[in-house]
């Protein structure tokens, strides 16, 4: 199997030293747009990979589309951070060029891949993708909603003092911060509701972080992090290239699910060899539907910036 990575900036490289260190596929191949980045980054991951015993192929390319030809999937993590003073509508007017110009490359080589979209704001990112791509819609995935469940995850674990292998939280709606809808009412452990073992101002307090929770990464590292958000994207990649049929929250386009049209979102979804495969739903309560109808509305809001710009 063979998976591309676009953009070897710290998401897309730890991205791809995930799949290769986990040898999640025989070959990777990584490109910038800035000569020499891809090149080195992929020299440093095969001189490591001496020292884990990974198999996997490395390919670098400074912009040669040509070598990610036949790619089975590709992960996008190509744009620019927003940057101080910059409008939400300047990053998406970046970013959807950028992306735009990606996702037309790649089909052009590799026709059949599933693609992964992790550049921002990804719930839009993942709208244009689906609109200039033309795929069948269960080959394009956002990834959002994996790495919001993993710090959901980790904040329920902290609350109850447990591993977080025996915890099950679910992110839904939108990859912002006033977006996403952390589900504590179905939150478990070990298949018990986390609020047998928690009080609701925990639980309130678990969402808030859960959030809130790039933001704060963000303050303390100066920058956004890397090391979930390349691990999140690897985990889809794995669940697609071993047919897994795992249930992982996704951006996907909703035809009516959760009351939804003409918009991509968060919602969870089983994922296995042909992409998302189908949507399951969660039988929301009044509250957290709601919730889900504000995020789809913020997000619509973000979306419409795209048709104010020439593509």
């Amino acid at each position: 199997m063979k998976a591309t990575v676009i953009g070897a900036g710290n998401v897309g490289a730890t991205t791809a030293d995930v799949l290769a260190y986990r040898q999640i596929v025989d070959e990777v191949v990584l490109l910038d747009i800035k000569e020499g980045v891809s090149e080195g980054k992929s020299l440093d991951m095969l001189q490591a990979s001496t020292l884990s015993g990974s198999q996997t192929r490395f390919i670098a390319s400074t912009n040669d589309y040509s070598l990610t030809a036949n790619s089975d999937v590709v992960v996008i993590t190509s744009g620019v951070p927003r940057k101080p003073g910059m409008t939400r509508e300047e990053l998406i007017g970046v970013n959807a060029g950028i992306v735009k110009s990606v996702v037309e490359q790649v089909v052009k080589y590799s026709p059949n891949a599933i693609l992964v979209i992790v550049s921002n704001p990804m719930d839009t990112m993942t709208y244009l993708a689906h609109k200039v791509a033309g795929l069948p819609q269960n080959r394009i995935i956002g990834m959002g909603g994996a790495l919001d469940s993993a710090r959901f995850t980790i904040y329920l674990s902290k609350a109850l003092n447990c591993s977080p292998a025996d915890i099950q939280g679910v992110v839904i709606g939108g990859h912002g911060d006033t977006t996403m809808i952390p589900l504590t009412r179905l939150a478990t452990y070990k298949g018990v509701p986390v609020s047998q073992f928690v009080s609701a101002d925990v639980l309130k307090q678990v969402a808030a972080d859960t959030m809130v929770g790039g933001a704060t990464l963000t303050k303390l590292l100066g920058t956004s992090a890397w090391y979930a958000p390349g691990a999140a994207s690897a985990s889809v990649v794995e669940a697609i290239v071993r047919d897994q049929k795992r249930v992982i929250t996704s951006c996907v386009p909703l035809n009516g699910e959760y009351g939804q049209n003409d918009i991509c979102l968060g919602v969870p979804v089983v994922i296995g060899k042909n992409g998302w495969e189908k949507i399951i739903d969660f039988k929301l309560n009044t509250e957290e539907q709601d919730l889900f109808s504000k995020s789809a509305e913020a997000v619509r809001n973000m979306n419409s910036v795209l048709s104010t710009l020439s593509l």
